[in-house]
């Protein structure tokens, strides 16, 4: 017997009795009310008084077993909380299951009833025998079977990054708990863990709120006694799986953190972007390959690394890797995105030779539509300096003529801005803001004053000093305009507000298609808004730069969209972006963009 289940077991009996003292609690006004009841049967006690006093017992012990009784009924058939996974047929994939069977032979413990994946680095057993789940379709087969093995749940990435052996060495601990697990006391105890953790789910529902209370209580009662449990079971697999590839584990243990960064870049960097614009990277598995290869090459830690990939991959273990790749890679979009769970004309797939024209490209250009849009919504009481400083010109973007300071340069007429909000992500611009740009409303004539927010439809038409969205008035409005109360930060705070309006817009979408839509894991955390700010100043000058320069949007495997000159990354552009944005300082960029031919009065092709 392995050195910790008899610490497991131990652990389980003590949170049984944890489940024994509840179930004696509710019994206990019982058992008086039967003495008392007996008791007056026979004369021991004589009297009215005791005839209430028995009459009030009774009632109690009525009362808190008719609580106990749905308590308890609430606790059996309450549904434990599953894990979203792709199910893998024993069809789908017979050299896994046949692995998966061989390791099982090899330690002595029963095999996993099924195996599914998630699109996670990780792998564990999971229970999915509950009555409940089979009531609620959630589970079918054989591991929805009255007392069948737990399900074998294994994170994708490892699939497709793990040669066969690595991944055999790695899954040995994962299936050596199923010997444990069979153990009917922790089988016991653990069934009472799930259905407290359910019971507290239920009693979030109207009509139920009292359950949550005495659920929360015993789970607080037994929390580290089932905690103890489980790392005795953890210590058990751990000492039967020694015997199985421990030589190879050791190194297999290297290539999880390795796949673990690499997918967290993939996701964040790559997969982000597209799944804001409402496209998934339906073969994510797949990219996290040439990801965690490209990571191997840059990290000299990792050396030696992409050596392996000579070796048979374990996707090769798959019948059909690119259904199921396509299958997971919709799974990570609704688990870390909320996207809906089935694709759509508004959530279609995109495969990787198509990203950088519509994800990057498409990205760089919404952002910049909306950063005009920001730019045509500011308005203050005091003209705003054009590109060249001076005060009192007739937009916010307003350039000096040659004429003189301060005179607006002719321009054609342009659309007023609305009220609509900021341009949708995927709705087209009209032909007047795509010709002509949008315009910036303007201002009394006088000195430069502190910079306001107003509605888009309170601001009179202005004829902006540019012939379109150009990235010559974003470099006009931001020069020097840093510091508290300046142009920047007031344009920072407007971006933030017209995304969260986006998010919410898209958020109320995500709930009329239901649960599947809600974000269970978010990747990021809301972004600041010289972030932002930072961004969309970076995606106009991507815009220009295609647009004028012969540049092309491209895709880096662990940084997302990046700009090609020539074929090769550019990755100098960030830092002068930055000093513009936080210093005022345009002199940076102007000497990349004219280094590049990148022409800056020439107006962009918005979204």
């Amino acid at each position: 017997m392995e050195a910790g289940v008899p610490s497991a077991r131990s652990r389980a009996l003590a949170v049984l009795r944890v489940r024994s003292r509840a179930l004696a609690v509710v019994l206990l006004p019982a058992a008086l009310a039967v003495v008392l009841v007996a008791a007056r049967t026979t004369g021991r006690l004589a009297g009215e008084a005791w005839g209430t006093v028995t009459l009030v017992v009774c009632a109690v012990a009525a009362l808190v077993l008719l609580v106990g009784g749905v308590f308890a009924a609430v606790v059996l058939r309450a549904s434990p909380a599953v894990t979203p996974t792709v199910p893998l047929s024993e069809a789908a994939a017979p050299d896994l299951y046949r692995l998966v069977r061989d390791l099982a032979d090899r330690m002595d413990v029963p095999p996993p009833s099924a195996i599914a994946l998630t699109p996670d680095c990780d792998s564990w057993l999971e229970d999915r025998a509950h009555a409940a789940h089979r009531r609620g379709g959630i589970a079918g087969g054989p591991q929805s079977a009255p007392g069948a093995a737990p399900v074998l749940v294994i994170g994708s990435p490892f699939l497709w990054w793990m040669r066969v052996a690595e991944l055999r060495a790695v899954l040995a601990p994962v299936v050596a708990g199923t010997g444990p697990s069979a153990h009917p006391d922790i089988a016991d105890a653990r069934a009472f863990v799930r259905g407290l953790d359910a019971a507290v789910d239920v009693g979030s529902r109207r009509g139920l709120g009292w359950i949550a209370a005495p659920a929360r209580l015993l789970l607080r009662l037994c929390r580290t006694d089932a905690a103890e449990m489980e790392r005795g079971v953890a210590a058990a697999a751990s000492d039967r799986a020694q015997g199985v590839d421990y030589g190879l584990r050791i190194v297999a243990q290297e290539q999880v953190g390795l796949a673990y960064a690499g997918w967290d870049r993939l996701l964040t960097r790559v997969a982000l972007p597209a799944w804001r614009m409402g496209r998934w990277p339906a073969h994510l598995d797949a990219g996290v390959v040439s990801a965690l290869t490209e990571l191997s090459r840059r990290d000299r830690l990792a050396e030696g690394f992409t050596s392996r990939l000579g070796e048979r991959p374990a996707c090769d273990l798959l019948e059909q890797p690119g259904v199921i790749d396509e299958a997971t890679s919709l799974l990570a979009a609704r688990l870390f995105h909320g996207g809906p769970a089935e694709a759509g004309p508004d959530w279609s797939p995109v495969e990787w030779a198509a990203y950088p024209e519509e994800v990057v490209d498409r990205k760089w250009r919404t952002e910049a539509a909306r950063l005009h849009t920001a730019l045509d919504a500011l308005a203050g009481p005091a003209g705003l300096a054009g590109p060249t400083g001076a005060a009192g010109s007739s937009g916010v973007a307003g350039s000096a003529s040659p004429e003189g300071a301060g005179t607006a340069a002719p321009a054609a007429p342009v659309a007023p801005a609305t009220a609509a909000g900021p341009v949708s992500a995927t709705g087209p611009v009209s032909a007047a803001g795509a010709a002509a740009g949008s315009p910036a409303p303007s201002g009394p004539s006088g000195a430069a004053g502190p910079v306001t927010i107003e509605a888009a439809d309170a601001a009179p038409p202005a004829v902006d000093g540019f012939a379109g969205p150009t990235l010559e008035r974003v470099l006009g409005c931001l020069t020097g305009a840093s510091g508290e109360g300046a142009l920047g930060e007031a344009l920072a705070g407007r971006l933030s507000a017209d995304l969260a309006r986006e998010e919410r817009a898209a958020g109320g979408a995500g709930k009329a298609r239901g649960a599947d839509a809600v974000p269970l894991f978010p990747l990021q955390p809301p972004r600041s808004g010289r972030d932002l700010l930072a961004d969309h100043v970076t995606a106009m000058v991507c815009c220009a730069a295609v647009d004028s320069a012969g540049a092309a949007p491209g895709m880096d495997w662990l940084d997302g969209p990046v700009l090609l000159v020539d074929g090769d990354r550019r990755a100098d552009l960030p830092p002068r972006v930055l000093c513009l944005v936080e210093d005022g300082d345009p002199e940076p960029l102007r000497e990349w963009l004219s280094a590049l031919g990148v022409r800056t009065e020439k107006p962009v092709r918005l979204v």
